[in-house]
């Protein structure tokens, strides 16, 4: 991890003004930090995307029109991107899922591309943001599940046959729990390579040469934030799948 060097101006400012209230907060707990480390540069930077993100898609949706000029256009594009990807998975009932997995996959890519501003780093080249996005996908697909079928949604993990369920079990666990792990490395393995492949050009020749290597970041942020939707609408239409299996 300590082979990303970035000029993080922005964590620097923002230890310095919530480091030590973070810091006294901690040692509440036991948890000696230093005040101006208190707060890691992936969590400063997660901050920003959060807070960034809404003001930015509130721009572009704002006053609305039958006739859409140019940023509601943008806007309606991007729903509807989403809204196809879903739909294609889960089918026409999987409208209601928009919301969420729109919410990660502009999260997901909005994090990727901000380490391509000098100064900032992508978040989700640390392990404990991707993590945190597989998991909120692992949580959602299951509550659909049981939203979908109650507690007959946990049948499926030992078989329909009663002999097999001892072997069902660990084989339907491990199958779902190598999912989060599954979507958290591949997602912190493209963006930390690429980002400290950027980081090495930039260092050896400043200017012109690391341009080619952000175009390709640029369609890798895209590439990674829309794979890691896809799966998880393929595993949201698989837990919903099985209500369907069962009532027919």
């Amino acid at each position: 991890m300590e082979g990303l060097e970035h000029s993080l101006w922005l964590v620097e400012a923002f230890n310095r003004v919530f480091g030590p209230p973070v810091a006294a907060f901690l040692g509440l707990f036991g948890l000696e930090v230093d005040p101006l480390h208190a707060v890691p540069d992936y969590l400063v930077m997660v901050l920003v995307v959060a807070v960034a993100v809404p003001v930015l898609l509130r721009l572009l949706a704002r006053r609305p029109a039958l006739v859409p000029g140019r940023r509601q256009t943008v806007a309606e594009m991007v729903v509807q991107a989403f809204e196809s990807v879903v739909v294609d998975a889960v089918g026409p009932e999987g409208r209601k899922y928009v919301p969420v997995i729109g919410t990660v996959g502009i999260f997901i890519f909005a994090c990727n591309m901000i380490g391509l501003i000098p100064g900032f780093m992508s978040p989700t080249s640390k392990l404990n943001v991707t993590l945190g996005c597989a998991l909120v996908v692992f949580l959602y697909y299951h509550a659909q599940g049981v939203r979908s079928q109650g507690l007959k949604y946990f049948k499926h993990f030992v078989g329909d046959i009663p002999a097999l369920a001892p072997l069902m079990l660990p084989i339907e666990i491990i199958s779902h729990f190598s999912r989060p792990v599954s979507l958290s490395m591949r997602l912190f393995c493209n963006i930390f390579a690429e980002e400290l492949l950027i980081v090495i050009m930039a260092s050896i020749i400043p200017f012109l040469l690391p341009l080619p290597f952000m175009a390709v970041a640029i369609f890798t942020s895209v590439i990674q934030a829309y794979v890691f939707v896809l799966l998880a609408c393929i595993y949201i239409a698989g837990a919903v799948a099985h209500q369907e299996e069962h009532s027919t």
